[in-house]
């Protein structure tokens, strides 16, 4: 019997997005929501553990910054491992690990248990996002890729905002630790779900030359398929690279890979010096620990407007432009933010534009990265994107008490965190002008300039 043979993406492309892939997509929504509440969680926390522990604002540094280690050290070791045993896997490892040590955190009783068990803690959430990334953007038809993967990340702004009004409203209740505790299980309870409802990537079971029956049993909850069918992958700009690092440094790839990276470097250390710092910042302004909390949950709030008007913008104009924009734009905000003391409303306004763009811009990254790289280096590349951009956020923590120690102002603390915006509007331009550059078939050429 003659068997049909059918291209992955272009089976993908061809069929309405189902039921099913929605499911895929409401499953990534929630595991990046509980990123983005366990990774902002320390930030609303902190002015708590100053009162209850009596310590000094600017000790808290390394506890900022211990998770985002861990975050860096996850991410790229994680996405090697999901090109080599699969999303699925590393996505749900990633998640109980995440949530086990969240819950944990909420039982340290000193600041050296606090450090290493956020340490610990961000392992997990490191390498959980590049993974729910490479999975939701596989699955994705091309001409809505952008939009999808996005639309997936407005869920770790919105956990994060959700961190900031939960904190508000349990911690004068229920201790600082309540807020832990939450954090911990839920992502638990998510991991037994994933086991049971999400499936593998299609594309990365082709790549690793799975049965075509295993594979055909997942499509066929997309789109009737022939009895008898064998699955190709065709896709431009795949190298000779045996391992996935080799892919996302070749010649072909390197330039772009050092540019997103920076980028996202740069975007990370001005979320997570907000989102660690703000609170107080704020607080420095003569405004209570309720209304800090709340300006500062208005940050990542917006962010699902931005994500997915630029995931749209994506789609439709090139994504490198449409994403520069957003940090030229996130530079321009950041500063009036700075300039708003007057009144506690007009900063909140500033903050939440501010958050609209930023975490629109930064969001937009990783479908960015999956749309440059191929299958063969996706995960690794996009993970290594966010591994590496976690030093920025490293170094966002650790300024922030810098900042504060040094005691500058408000308007100059947010007009210096301009200068980094409008470096990755820069980074992303340079990456555009050298796909542009690459050499290639006419095909490969297309789909560099695009990505």
């Amino acid at each position: 019997m003659t068997k049909t043979t059918i291209d992955i993406q272009a089976f993908i492309n061809e069929h309405p997005f189902t039921r099913y892939q929605w499911m895929i997509l409401a499953l990534c929504f929630i595991t990046v929501a509980m990123d983005g509440f366990d990774t902002a969680i320390i930030g609303f926390i902190a002015s708590d553990l100053v009162q209850e522990w009596g310590v000094e604002k600017s000790a808290l540094g390394p506890v900022m910054s211990a998770a985002l280690v861990g975050l860096a050290v996850g991410a790229l070791t994680a996405g090697p491992l999901a090109d080599r045993i699969g999303r699925k896997k590393v996505l749900i490892m990633s998640i109980v690990v995440f949530g086990g040590f969240s819950l944990l955190t909420a039982f340290a009783t000193s600041l050296n248990q606090l450090t290493l068990l956020r340490f610990l803690t961000g392992l997990g959430l490191g390498a959980a996002m590049p993974n729910a990334a490479t999975l939701m953007s596989e699955y994705a038809p091309e001409r809505r890729r952008a939009l999808l993967v996005n639309l997936m990340f407005v869920g770790f702004p919105m956990g994060s905002s959700l961190g900031g009004f939960l904190s508000a409203w349990m911690i004068p209740h229920y201790g600082w630790q309540s807020v832990l505790v939450l954090g911990g299980v839920m992502p638990l309870l998510l991991a037994v779900a994933l086991i049971f409802l999400l499936p593998e990537s299609v594309r990365y079971l082709v790549v690793k030359q799975h049965p075509a029956q295993r594979i055909a049993a997942i499509l066929r909850h997309i789109a009737p398929l022939p009895k008898t069918v064998e699955f190709v992958l065709r896709e431009a700009g795949q190298v000779k690279e045996k391992s996935a690092i080799g892919v996302i440094f070749s010649p072909r790839y390197a330039v772009g890979t050092v540019m997103l990276c920076l980028t996202y470097f740069m975007g990370l250390l001005i979320f997570y010096l907000l989102t660690s710092w703000l609170p107080l910042l704020i607080r420095e302004t003569g405004a209570s620990m309720s209304q800090a909390s709340i300006i500062t949950a208005l940050f990542p709030l917006g962010g699902g407007i931005g994500v997915l008007i630029l995931g749209a913008l994506m789609d439709k104009i090139n994504p490198n432009k449409v994403v520069a924009v957003g940090w030229l734009l996130t530079g321009v905000f950041v500063c009036l933010v700075g300039f708003s003391t007057s009144s506690l409303a007009l900063m909140g306004v500033m903050v939440f534009i501010a958050g609209s763009i930023m975490n629109g811009a930064q969001s937009s990254m990783p479908a960015l990265a999956a749309g440059f790289y191929p299958t063969q280096g996706r995960a690794t590349g996009v993970a290594w994107m966010l591994g590496i951009g976690r030093f920025g956020g490293i170094l966002g923590a650790f300024s922030g008490a810098f900042l504060m120690q040094a005691q500058l102002s408000f308007e100059t603390i947010f007009t210096l965190l301009a200068i980094p915006a409008f470096l990755s509007a820069i980074a992303l331009l340079i990456k555009y002008r050298v796909s542009q550059s690459v050499p290639a078939t006419t095909d490969e050429a297309r789909s560099l300039q695009k990505a």
